[in-house]
C-alpha cells in the first residue's frame, strides 16, 4: 500500500517505539501535523522550537530513550540549533526533524528557506536531506540507529514538503547496515589486562567517571571495581550519580568548581582511571601540570576522545558497561590504605560548607530539596551558580537524575528539559535548580507545562544579577558589575506563574524554606519558588582560569 511522505514518517516512528514528540508546527510542516492529528504519538506542543530541543533532551537523558523534536522550515529550523549543540556536546541522542521548502525551491533563497543541514553539520553526529521518498523509511531507521549507538548524538532529518506528500510504498528495514559506521563495543583483551596490572599496583589510584557511565548504564560497574577495590570515586558534572555521593569512598565533583578533595586527589594520584570522561578544560585547568605523577588508564567508545586533551598510557575503546565487567573479573585487589587515610585528611581540612546563619543562602536551599526528596528526585539546572550549587549540595546517589548542559553551558536549557524528564518520568518529582536569569530564557515554556499538566517544580535562586559572571566581575575585574544586575528589570515571578496558571511563592526567611519546598511537591502544579538568597554569595572552591586544579580559591571557608 503507497504511503505521503508524512505518512511514513508517522508509521517509521510508530516502529521505533516513539511515544512523545516536542515540536511546533508551520507552514512546511503541515502535512506531518495533520497526520498527528490522529496518530498515536502524543505531540507536546512547546512555545518555542529551542524548548523542544531541550525538552527532547531532557526526555532522553532521564529515561535513556532517543527524544525526538519537530520544527519548520527556516527560523523553525534555526531555532533548534542550541539545543541540538546542547545534546551533541553532551552526546545525547535525539532526532530532530525538520520542515522544508519544496525540494525544487532550495537554494532560491524562498520564503523561510535556511540550508539547515549545514548549519547544524558542526554540531549534529550525522544529518540528512530527503530527497527522494523512497529514502525516507530508510534514512529514518538510520539516524535512529546512529543517535542511539557508539558514542550518542543529535541526528537531523530535513524533510520538504512536497516529499512528505509524494507517495511510494512503506517497507520499513529490519535491520541497519550502514558501511563505516562500526562502533567498537568490546574492549582490547591485552589493553584491559594491562590495565588490571596497573590497578592492582597504584598505590594511588582514583577513579573518574563521566557522563559516558550514565549513557552506558555502567554504574553498578563502577560500583564493583571501587568498592572491591577500595578505589576513591571522582565524577563529572555529567557523572552525578553514577557513584552514590554518600559512600564515603566519593569524593563528589571535581574540577573548576569541584570539592577541594578531589582536585587535591587527582593531583596526588599515581593513576587516573578515566570511564566515559574526556580531560575536558574545566576538570583539568593547567593542562601542563596536572596530574604529573599519574599514568592514565581511558575506557571511552570514541577512539576521538583518547590522548586528545591528556596523554594516555592504557587506552582501551569500546563501550564501558563491557569493559568495566571484564576488568572487574581481571583486578585482583589493590593497597589503598595509605592513600584512603591522605583523603580523609583532605575532607577533614577542605569541607564542603558555607556560612550557616540566620541569611538565606542558596547552599541550604539545595540541601534542604536534597533532603525533602530524599536524593530520589530528578534535578535538572540552568547554567551558572545555580548549577554548580546544585551540583556540589546536592547527593545525587542514582543515575540519571542530574540533567544539565555541561559542554555548551547553555541558559534556558533546564527548564525544558524538566518538562521533558518529567514527561519521559510521571512518577519521579522533577526540580529545575535555576537562577534568576536563566529562567527568563525559556520562561514561556510556563504555558505548555500548565496546559500538559507536567507538575515540574522550579527553585529559582534569585539573587538579582547574572551570578556567575558577576562573581567573576567581583573577582578578577574589581567589582564593575557590568550589565550583570537584574534588580531593576526582574520580573515579580509569583505574579508571572499565576498568569500562567501555575502556583508562585516567594521565600525570603530561611524558616520557611522547607514548609515551601514540602507544599511544592505536593502540588499538583507547576510551582515556582522564588527563594530571595543572599546576592552576592560566591561559589566556591573556584579555581581561576589558567590555574592548576589544586590552586583553588575557598573564599575564606576551607
Amino acid at each position: 500500500m503507497k504511503m505521503t511522505g508524512a505518512k511514513i514518517l508517522i508509521e517509521s516512528l510508530k516502529k521505533e517505539n516513539v511515544e512523545v514528540i516536542f515540536g511546533y508546527p508551520g507552514g512546511q510542516v503541515l502535512p506531518i501535523f495533520d497526520q498527528l492529528y490522529d496518530a498515536p504519538i502524543k505531540l507536546i506542543l512547546t512555545r518555542h522550537e529551542q524548548a523542544a530541543a531541550h525538552a527532547a533532551d531532557g526526555y532522553a537523558r532521564a529515561t535513556g530513550k532517543a527524544g525526538v523534536c519537530l520544527a519548520t522550515s527556516g527560523p523553525g529550523a534555526t531555532n533548534l540549533v542550541t539545543g541540538i549543540a546542547t545534546a551533541y556536546m553532551d552526546s545525547i541522542p535525539i532526532v530532530a526533524i525538520t520542515g522544508q521548502v519544496k525540494s525544487f525551491l532550495i537554494g532560491n533563497d524562498a520564503f523561510q528557506e535556511a540550508d539547515i543541514t549545514g548549519i547544524t553539520r558542526p554540531v549534529t553526529k550525522h544529518n540528512y536531506l530527503i530527497e527522494d521518498v523512497k529514502d525516507l523509511a530508510r534514512t529514518i531507521k538510520e539516524a535512529f540507529h546512529i543517535a542511539r549507538t557508539g558514542r550518542p548524538g543529535p541526528v537531523l532529518i530535513d524533510l520538504p514538503s512536497d516529499i512528505q506528500m509524494h507517495e511510494t510504498e512503506f517497507h520499513y528495514p529490519e535491520k541497519v547496515d550502514m558501511r563505516g559506521y562500526n562502533p567498537t563495543y568490546v574492549g582490547h583483551p591485552g589493553q584491559i589486562k594491562r590495565a588490571a596490572k596497573a590497578i592492582e599496583t597504584a598505590r594511588r589510584p582514583i577513579l573518574y567517571v563521566g557522563g559516558g557511565v550514565i549513557i552506558s548504564d555502567a554504574s553498578e560497574e563502577v560500583r564493583s571495581l571501587a568498592i572491591k577495590n577500595e578505589i576513591p570515586v571522582t565524577m563529572t558534572l555529567l557523572g552525578l550519580g553514577a557513584f552514590p555521593m554518600t559512600h564515603k569512598l566519593s569524593l563528589g565533583m571535581l574540577g573548576m568548581h569541584g570539592t577541594a578533595y578531589a582536585n587535591h586527589a587527582i593531583m596526588e594520584s599515581d593513576l587516573i582511571i578515566a570511564v566515559g570522561a574526556r580531560f575536558d578544560d574545566r576538570v583539568t585547568g593547567k593542562l601542563d601540570v596536572f596530574a604529573p605523577h599519574a599514568k592514565v588508564i581511558h575506557i571511552d567508545i570514541d577512539p576521538t576522545s583518547v590522548s586528545k586533551n591528556v596523554n594516555v598510557d592504557i587506552p582501551i575503546v569500546g563501550d564501558a558497561k563491557n569493559i568495566l565487567a571484564q576488568l572487574n573479573k581481571n583486578v585482583k585487589n589493590c593497597d589503598t590504605k595509605d592513600w584512603l587515610k591522605k583523603i580523609d585528611e583532605w575532607k577533614t581540612a577542605y569541607p564542603m560548607k558555607y556560612k550557616d546563619d540566620d541569611k538565606l543562602r542558596p547552599q541550604y536551599i539545595v540541601e534542604q530539596i536534597y533532603e525533602a526528596t530524599k536524593g530520589e528526585a530528578i534535578i535538572t539546572t540552568e547554567v551558572g551558580q545555580n548549577q554548580m550549587w546544585a551540583a556540589q549540595f546536592y547527593k545525587f546517589i542514582k543515575p540519571r537524575t542530574i540533567l544539565s548542559s555541561g559542554g555548551l553551558g547553555t541558559m534556558g536549557y533546564g527548564f525544558p528539559a524538566a518538562i521533558g524528564a518529567k514527561v519521559g518520568k510521571p512518577k519521579a518529582d522533577v526540580f529545575d535548580i535555576a537562577g534568576d536569569g536563566s529562567i527568563q530564557m525559556n520562561i514561556q515554556e510556563l504555558a505548555t507545562a500548565v496546559i500538559n499538566k507536567i507538575p515540574v517544580k522550579i527553585a529559582i535562586l534569585n539573587n538579582c544579577y547574572l551570578g556567575m559572571v558577576r562573581q567573576w566581575q567581583e573577582l578578577f575585574y574589581n567589582k564593575r558589575y557590568s550589565h550583570t544586575a537584574l534588580c531593576e528589570d526582574c520580573p515579580d515571578f509569583v505574579k508571572l506563574a499565576q498568569s500562567y496558571g501555575a502556583v508562585g511563592m516567594r521565600i525570603t526567611k530561611k524558616r520557611d524554606v522547607r514548609p515551601a519546598i514540602d507544599k511544592a511537591i505536593k502540588t499538583d502544579n507547576t510551582v515556582i519558588l522564588d527563594f530571595h538568597v543572599e546576592k552576592e554569595e560566591n561559589v566556591f572552591p573556584m579555581v581561576p582560569a589558567g590555574e592548576a586544579i589544586n590552586k583553588m580559591i575557598s573564599g575564606g571557608l576551607a
